[in-house]
């Protein structure tokens, strides 16, 4: 992974602590606003019985901080951003869009031209734009195939499914790349999901661990390690648009591992959010530090080839970063803290020269 390897030797780097049961809409939210999932109100893909979105947001999320702030703001396929929501800029929805065999929002990919019940773009005539210069593309990741899907067909639905996934892939790029120099802003929020979902069932577990079936397990191993590959030509692709006074932040807001034995006694243990996939490996373990995420910081007055060790930067000190490099000062509402290790200097005021 020769972009991240860059990324790493020119930046800091280190493990992120997540929240307890982690999944995407939860952390994202946590990540946008530094509160807890309680207090910012989305607490998983479905509050209530009802799909998350932003109109549960109880919390001031950091791109419109920054919008006020006079701060341009682009975000493309970010989760928990559907329906869209007015920036200094743009903004494109991501995971939970609901739309054409995506009734519920839930881990499917309409494409854009499908989406229905709120916006996916804003400002609402850059849709056409989007349309005729990057296509009609899939928003979010191909929703998993069912076990009944799977029985007898394994080789063939893997291989199907990959392949779309390389298609959904390859369609994000376009749109990253075309947004990046058609539409440059000050901060820019960029996100993809597909390395979650492949390892879900896909991850390269032996027949030892728990939910092993050779029919699956054993016919694409290599999958869930290709996606990390694939997401560096992607990574690759953004970092042409940087330069040295350029900011880059990489989070993985969990991470993921495979199923233990005494999970065996949880109903859904080898299902995935639908109950229909036979799942190996997950990430919404109670405990989340069973599952931190990472992080990866570089830019100017950034230490090159820092670690950052153990637990110590967590999901709730992003925003907090990310308003210190703008030089925005971090609301009381907000429970993370700015991660001044990372930065060279004893006061840290890295916004001092924008």
């Amino acid at each position: 992974m020769p972009n991240l390897s860059r990324v790493i030797e020119k930046g800091a780097y280190g493990k992120l602590r997540t929240v307890s049961g982690p999944n995407c809409p939860r952390v994202y939210t946590t990540l946008f606003t530094s509160t807890n999932p309680e207090e910012h109100g989305v607490t998983g893909f479905l509050v209530g019985g009802i799909t998350a979105n932003t109109h549960m947001l109880k919390q001031e999320p950091i791109w419109s901080m920054l919008s006020k702030g006079d701060i341009t703001v682009g975000m493309a396929n970010v989760p928990a951003t559907f329906p869209v929501m007015p920036v200094n800029g743009y903004m494109i929805s991501g995971m939970l869009t609901r739309g054409k065999n995506c009734e519920d929002g839930v881990l499917c990919a309409p494409k854009l031209s499908e989406v229905t019940g709120g916006d996916a773009v804003y400002p609402a005539k850059m849709r056409e734009e989007l349309l005729k210069n990057v296509g009609d593309f899939y928003i979010d990741c191909e929703r998993m195939p069912s076990a009944g899907d799977l029985k007898q067909h394994e080789g063939e639905v893997i291989d199907h499914w990959l392949a779309k996934v390389q298609v959904i892939r390859d369609q994000q790029t376009k749109l990253f790349d075309y947004l990046l120099a058609s539409h440059p802003t000050d901060f820019t929020f960029l996100a993809q999901s597909c390395e979650d979902r492949t390892g879900h069932w896909l991850y390269p577990i032996t027949p030892f661990n728990v939910g092993y079936n050779a029919s699956v397990n054993s016919v694409r191993q290599s999958a869930f390690p290709d996606q990390y590959i694939a997401f560096d030509k992607v990574l690759g692709t953004i970092l042409k648009h940087v330069d040295d006074n350029t900011y880059v932040v990489v989070v993985s807001d969990h991470g993921i591992k495979p199923l233990r034995e005494f999970e065996e006694k949880d109903p859904h243990a080898h299902a995935d959010h639908e109950k229909t996939t036979p799942v190996i490996a997950k990430h919404d373990f109670a405990d989340g530090d069973d599952v931190p995420g990472s992080v990866f910081v570089m830019g100017p007055g950034v230490k090159h080839g820092f670690r950052i060790m153990g637990l110590a930067a967590s999901v709730y000190d992003i925003a907090p970063t990310l308003l210190h490099i703008y030089g925005i000062e971090q609301p009381k509402q907000m429970r993370g803290r700015v991660l001044t290790e990372v930065f060279e200097g004893a006061e840290n005021k890295v916004a001092a020269s924008k």
